[in-house]
Order: structure tokens, then sequence, then C-alpha cells
């Protein structure tokens, strides 16, 4: 079977369902929605927040130390605890410990050394503390930062396409990947660091490429078929897509077991790629194939009269 068979099996198929497949999506994006407000109804927040956006403490212990004996033995006197190894990158030996937690620095200091034994000193320690205020406007600060960054791309998508359908089609598709990633996080029970917050800052752009790919290439499609144009984009979207995906599950995988940081903005990248595909190649290629065609049916009903 030739490339061109294939693909007017696809353009008819697509052709008979592309409506019904736009319903996957919008019933996941309401089941996000509906658990967003439930999320927030419970907690009084959209996400859960580690000490970075809280206030709290972070301990660094230079020492080998059982890390879930540790988590047990303080998790009753100190709040809020998370605990995590720090191993070497290439023979993955243990080096330290990192202890985080909402509780003040005396308190913290005084229950480790009773665990541990010995004083904790800068020579074997180092105490890192945060106050609440400080914290809390830090992350009102980057809430800010997301909010004026995706206001930005929405206007500059209105500009480029002065397209109202093209236009909300893009940002919708934004949107959706910003929210599931997010109910995903939420669900895992992961805290968001300000790392966290700014890997949502990152998926705006990446979010956002392959939809403007494929709203020029219809746009601009000089006598070609919309179906046509749509598989086009489709071939290069998806090498898009694909390679930085790809790119950020290794970084993952290598990198992400030795460093917080990097795991949490390498996971909140890999959703937010992986809901791009559904919300580019099902949301925003139903919206903008129901316009184009209903122009062209319009532009033909208008010629013959």
């Amino acid at each position: 079977m030739n490339k061109e068979r294939i693909y007017q099996k696809i353009a008819r198929f697509h052709d008979k369902n592309y409506k019904l497949l736009l319903l996957i999506p919008l019933a996941l994006l309401i089941f996000s929605l509906v658990y967003m407000v439930q999320f927030y109804e419970k907690n009084d927040a959209l996400f859960n927040r580690d000490i970075s956006l809280t206030g709290g403490t972070s301990v660094t212990i230079n020492d080998k130390i059982n890390s879930e004996e540790l988590r047990q033995a303080i998790s009753n006197k100190l709040e809020g605890v998370n605990v995590r190894e720090v191993s070497d990158l290439i023979s993955r030996e243990e080096l330290a410990v990192i202890v985080e937690t909402k509780s003040g620095e005396a308190e913290t200091r005084e229950v480790l050394e009773e665990f541990l034994g010995y004083e904790l000193t800068p020579e074997n320690s180092s105490f890192e503390f945060s106050g609440e205020t400080l914290s809390k406007g830090f992350y009102k600060q980057l809430l800010i930062a997301i909010s004026v960054s995706f206001l930005l791309m929405s206007l500059v998508v209105f500009f480029q396409f002065k397209s109202i359908v093209h236009s909300l089609a893009v940002i919708y598709s934004a949107f959706a990947d910003i929210i599931m990633a997010l109910v995903v996080v939420n669900l895992l029970g992961i805290e968001i660091s300000s790392a966290g917050i700014v890997a949502f800052l990152m998926l705006i752009g990446y979010s956002v490429d392959t939809d403007i790919l494929l709203a020029n290439k219809v746009l601009n499609r000089k006598g070609k078929s919309v179906n046509r144009v749509i598989f086009e984009s489709f071939k290069t979207g998806m090498t898009m897509t694909f390679t930085s995906l790809f790119a950020v599950m290794a970084a993952f995988l290598i990198v992400g077991p030795f460093s917080s940081v990097l795991y949490q903005i390498f996971l909140i990248m890999m959703l937010g790629l992986s809901f791009d595909l559904m919300n580019t190649w099902l949301t925003n290629v139903s919206i903008t194939k129901w316009h184009a065609l209903h122009k062209e049916s319009k532009s033909k009903k208008q010629n013959e009269n």
C-alpha cells in the first residue's frame, strides 16, 4: 500500500470522525477543571507547595544515613517532613541526606541531633531557613509571572493570526496542557517548588509551537486541501514534539533521580508535552479543520449566488 492510499484512508476516517475525536480531550479537560475546583476548595491552593514557597528549613547532612529510618523517626516531631538522599551520579554512592520541613531552624536542629546522637556543625551539615512571608511573596510573584506570560503569548497569537478561532484554538491547547499536567502532579502528591512553577512557565512556550505551525499551514495553504495541509503539519509537528519529549525523558531518567529540582522540571515538561500531542492533534486540528471547511463552504455559496 503506497503513501497516497494510506493518506486517502486516513483522510476519509478523519472527515467522518474529527468532531467525535474532539470529545475525548474535551471530556478530559472538564474532568481536570472539576478536579482542580475540588482540590482548591479542600486545600485553599491550586497545588501542594514545598518549603521554597511556604517557608521552612532545609538541612543537608553530610553523612550516610538511612533516609527511611530518619523520615519515620522525625515525621511526628516536625511539620511537613520530606527526606531525600543525594548520591554520586556515576558511582551512585550516597553522599548526603537532605531534610526539608516547615518547622523552624532551632526545633529542626534539636530533633535531628537527638536522632543522630551528635551535634550538627558547619563541617558536617548546612542549614537554610526561609521565612513564611518571603516565601509566600515569592510564590505570588511566580504566579504573576505565569499569568503575564500567558497573557503576552495570547496577544502575540492574536496579532499573528488576526483570527479569533485560530487564536483561541492555540490558547486553548496551551491552557489544557498546563491544567492537565497540574492535575497529574496533584494526583501524584508532589509538592511543587519554585523550579516546578518555572517548568510550567517553560511549558507555555513548548505548548504553542506545533499549534502555531498548524494554524500557519492551514491559513496559508494556497490551494491545497485542508486534509493535505493537516497531514503535512502532522508529520512535522510530531517530529518536533517527539524530539523534545525524548530529550526530556532521557534527562528525567538519567539526572532526575539525583536532583529533586531537575526531577520536577523534567516530569512537568514530560507530562505537558504528552498532553500536547492530544490537545494539538485532536482538539486544535478538529477546531481548525471545522473552521476552514466552514469558510470554504461559505465562500462557495457566495460564488454560486
